[in-house]
C-alpha cells in the first residue's frame, strides 16, 4: 500500500498524512508542485518528530511518479468530485500493492489524471450539506479500510 498526494496545498494536512504513513509503515509520495515548502513549520509541526520514520519521496511531476514511483501497483483514485463513477469504500476490493491517490484540497484530481485508471473509491457520507472531508481525515479512513480489507492489519495485532 502506498499513499500519493497529488499537488497537496495545505501544510498541516500533509504533515498529518506523513504521521499517519509513519504509523502505518506506508510510503508517502508527494507530487509537485506543492502548495508549500517542505521546510514549512506547520508541516513539520503536524508531522511532529515522526519525520525520520516517513518513507517520503517527492516527485517533480505526475509523469515522473508514474514512470518510477508506482512499482506496479494499481492506481486507486479518490475524489469528492467523482462520486458518480466511484465505488463506496466498503465495497471496493483493495489489493496490498495499491497506490491510493488523493487530489489537492481545493480542486481534487484533474480529469487528465482521473482517466488514467478505472479504480475509484469514495467515502460514503450522509447528504446533509457536507461536500467533502478534510484530506488527512480522508487518507486515514481510506488507508485503514484498505489495510483491513487486505488483511495487512492482522500482523499488527
Amino acid at each position: 500500500m502506498q499513499i500519493v498526494l497529488f499537488e497537496p496545498e495545505i501544510p498541516p494536512n500533509t504533515g498529518n498524512v506523513a504521521r499517519l504513513c509513519a504509523a502505518a509503515g506506508t510510503p508517502l509520495h508527494l507530487i509537485e508542485p506543492l502548495g508549500f515548502k517542505l521546510e514549512n513549520r506547520y508541516l513539520r509541526r503536524a508531522g511532529l518528530d515522526y519525520w525520520p520514520h516517513v518513507r517520503l519521496k517527492v516527485w517533480p511531476c505526475w509523469q515522473a511518479f508514474a514512470a518510477e514511483g508506482r512499482q506496479g501497483g494499481r492506481l486507486v483514485f479518490t475524489s469528492a468530485r467523482d462520486a458518480a463513477t466511484s465505488t463506496p469504500l466498503q465495497h471496493f476490493a483493495f489489493a496490498p500493492e495499491d497506490c491510493l491517490v488523493f487530489g489537492p484540497e481545493t480542486r481534487g484530481l484533474p480529469p487528465e489524471i482521473l482517466v488514467l485508471s478505472p479504480h475509484r473509491v469514495r467515502i460514503p457520507m450522509r447528504e446533509d450539506g457536507v461536500r467533502s472531508l478534510n484530506l488527512s481525515t480522508s487518507v486515514g479512513i481510506v488507508l485503514y479500510a484498505a489495510l483491513a480489507r487486505t488483511g495487512l492489519l492482522e500482523a499488527w495485532g
